[in-house]
């Protein structure tokens, strides 16, 4: 091994390679010691060699990748010494012929368990779904080192930045299971920032023009938002320079996808708080609490504070550790603006999240919540029935473990439970203990008696009452959301079949010890004949009477001790000729994988209506046909996520008349009569376009209308939403997506 730069490399890349190297070095926030500056030396140089005549998509040297993750370990996560060297040698194992055990002799077994568990979640055998499976793996790295995560956060985070190389068709993949899976799991380890930032990049690229839309307002408006931020700041600070704390303060705008939420129900010019103030100060951990009131005091003081929008997190963190005061107060010229009130030591937790936690560990008198959260992930891992595939585990895992929205619920001797919001009565009881939950009775909350779906809010005390005759039916699954509680009535469920199983098992024994008939033989005849999948479930029937023993077993006989079906002449079956599924309009020219899909069965998804000239992909059916869907679909992160697999490129060929339907959703200001016939005009009259559905509802001032659209390609339809959005008291108009 050389370490040095080949002749792989032109004078530009090798002077790219080295600015990058040097680069990742300035990047550390301690001082490295000797030790870890040659092992990061040697890392470099090894995977430099390693990498030497491979390439990126883009044509750039891949060796800028790893040095690159490697750097974003460094500075944006704030990882050390250790995690550093394994990322730069994250794809060695994996992409070249170096082995692990070359790895474990030359830097020790802890870089080497980095790297293993980093190879491990890019290899898979899950035929169901690959994604499902990674995803599996990387939750069972958290309880192994939570560094092999980050290090994948850094990897997954340099790659969405990179992407403009791949074919879109992969980057709406990688796009959907960012999404799904990184930008939740970045929000728990508390990476606001990488969190934000990947929910930009996925916006750019399952919304790219309403993408460039906002990044382009936001620009245009740059130097009267700053203006804006100043005159807000100033009156501030005279006040602020008297809580006798250092302190720094600014404001930056909310990330485009937090704006592209907002634009949903109004319009950019209506969206006042664009940007957030963040006042930061320095004080000792036993002034923290008190400066920070003091400084919240003084902006209520200079601004006048919106009722109700106070969120008190120094007092009780979130479940990721986050702790700040936020407040909503208007501004100059009545403009909201949410400020943002914490101390460098929260402020270092909330911009690195789990990677800072470790540094301020056990100084603050309160729960280890991230303790807390490895030992649920560690029960999940390790109890052998949990979930039935890896696709219910992801699904579960998500929806109760990395939740954005909280709420706060107590018990009756004043400690506080911390579920995801939409969590009810019964997981609250799951919460306290499986035990507690699975026999639970009857549940109060705040004093009355609830049911057990009663979805939870901020500030309730639950209590409940258990019988020990009490068990969980099949109605559970359907009142709990956490995957504890899921998980323990699935438990509960199967051991129950198990029961009847065994009793059912013993009915059938003796019916056929009678009859003097093979058992084996018999029951695997029968369950094939009543059409069970399996024997547990075809025994519990027994148990059950859903099997009649008695009658249904007429049907059969006993030959040589092997039981048989008495064969009857029956009709011949009726020829029924499988219609295929009606291909979409003759007219419409599409590429599927940039070749004429006319050899492919395929048909426009009805979930999301695509429209010529949209953003699509193909999907895959279970039956092995296509559907078209468009790339912002609600369907589509689910489908790209679970089986991106399944998922082709697809794209519009030649324009041609060939008709879709678009269906908008029309909000305003129901200013009296006339309301229908103005909008009804617009389209018909001004615009020419066919109507096919229109209906509208009125509701304290205001009205919501849906229009069906008959429209030839996606221009048109933009057009179309222009146009109705310049008419007089109509606030807004959405595509229904």
């Amino acid at each position: 091994m050389t370490g040095t730069l080949t002749a792989a490399y032109n004078e530009t890349e090798k002077l790219n390679i080295q600015r990058a190297y040097r680069l990742l070095l300035k990047s550390f926030k301690m001082p490295l010691n000797n030790e870890d500056k040659k092992n990061i030396r040697q890392a470099y140089e090894m995977a430099v060699d390693a990498h030497s005549k491979q390439r990126r998509k883009s044509g750039e040297p891949y060796i800028l990748h790893p040095i690159e993750v490697a750097r974003i370990c460094a500075d944006e996560i704030g990882l050390g010494a250790t995690s550093v060297v394994a990322a730069l040698l994250h794809d060695v194992v994996e992409d070249t012929e170096i082995p692990l055990s070359e790895i474990k002799l030359q830097f020790g077994d802890k870089v080497a368990q980095l790297v293993e568990g980093l190879t491990k979640l890019d290899s898979t055998t899950n035929i169901e779904s690959p994604q499902a499976d990674n995803f599996k793996k990387i939750v069972g790295t958290l309880i192994v080192d939570a560094r092999i995560v980050f290090i994948k956060m850094a990897d997954r985070l340099h790659n969405m930045r990179t992407l403009g190389s791949m074919p879109h068709n992969k980057q709406l993949k990688i796009a959907a299971e960012t999404e799904f899976i990184y930008a939740p799991l970045a929000h728990r380890l508390g990476l606001y920032q990488i969190k934000s930032e990947f929910m930009d990049l996925c916006l750019k690229i399952t919304h790219r023009q309403e993408y460039n839309e906002i990044a382009k307002n936001l620009n245009e408006t740059k130097l009267s938002r700053e203006q804006y931020i100043a005159s807000f700041i100033e009156p501030l600070k005279e006040q602020l320079d008297k809580i006798g704390h250092p302190y720094r303060i600014s404001g930056r705008p909310k990330s485009i996808y937090s704006i592209w939420n907002k634009l949903k129900q109004k319009t950019f010019d209506e969206i006042y708080d664009l940007f957030a103030i963040r006042i930061i100060i320095d004080a000792s951990l036993l002034d923290e609490k008190p400066a920070c009131w003091q400084a919240y005091g003084i902006v209520t003081t200079v601004h006048k504070p919106i009722i109700d929008r106070l969120k008190d997190w120094i007092t009780i963190p979130k479940s990721n550790g986050y702790e700040s005061l936020h407040t909503t107060v208007s501004g100059p010229e009545g403009r909201y603006v949410e400020v943002q009130i914490r101390t460098e030591r929260m402020d270092e937790i909330a911009e690195r999240g789990y990677a800072a936690h470790w540094k301020y560990k056990g100084i603050r008198q309160q729960k280890d919540v991230f303790e807390h959260w490895f030992s649920n992930i560690r029960e999940m891992i390790e109890k052998p029935n949990t979930g039935d595939s890896s696709v219910e585990f992801m699904t579960d895992f998500k929806i109760s473990n990395l939740f954005t929205e909280e709420v706060y619920v107590y018990t009756p001797k004043g400690d506080y439970k911390i579920l995801p919001k939409g969590a009810t009565a019964l997981d609250f009881a799951f919460g306290i203990h499986t035990d507690v939950g699975s026999h639970a009775n009857a549940i109060k909350v705040n004093g009355k008696i609830v049911q057990m779906s009663y979805k939870l809010q901020n500030g309730d005390q639950v209590k409940v009452e258990t019988n020990q005759s009490r068990k969980p039916t099949e109605d559970w699954l359907k009142w709990v959301i956490t995957a504890k509680a899921r998980d323990r009535i699935r438990q509960s469920l199967k051991e129950e079949i198990r029961e009847r199983a065994d009793m059912g098992k013993e009915m059938l024994q003796r019916k056929l010890e009678h009859k003097k008939a093979d058992f084996e033989t018999a029951v695997e005849l029968l369950v094939k004949h009543f059409g069970y999948k399996t024997r547990l479930e075809f025994f519990a029937a027994i148990e059950q009477e859903t099997i009649d023993l008695q009658d249904d077993l007429k049907i059969f006989t006993v030959e040589r001790n092997r039981l048989v079906l008495i064969t009857e002449e029956k009709p011949a079956p009726i020829a029924v000729e499988r219609k295929m599924p009606a291909k979409a309009d003759i007219k419409i020219q599409l590429l599927i994988n940039g070749q004429p899909a006319d050899q492919y069965n395929y048909t426009l998804a009805d979930c999301c209506k695509p429209v010529q000239d949209d953003d699509i992909f193909a999907y895959v059916t279970a039956g092995n046909q296509l559907k078209i869907h468009r790339t912002n679909c609600a369907n589509a992160q689910n489908l790209m996520t679970y089986y991106g697999y399944r998922i082709l490129n697809a794209s519009w060929g030649a324009r041609t008349n060939a008709s879709y339907i678009a269906e908008l959703i029309i909000t305003g200001l129901d200013n009296g009569p006339g309301v229908i016939e103005r909008l009804s005009n617009k389209i018909s009259s001004q615009m020419g376009l066919d109507i096919r559905a229109f209906s509208i509802e009125g509701n304290d001032g205001y009205f919501e209308g849906r229009v069906k659209l008959v429209v030839t390609h996606r221009d048109q339809l933009v057009l179309a939403i222009k146009a109705l959005k310049s008419l007089a008291g109509v606030s807004n108009v959405i595509r229904v997506e």
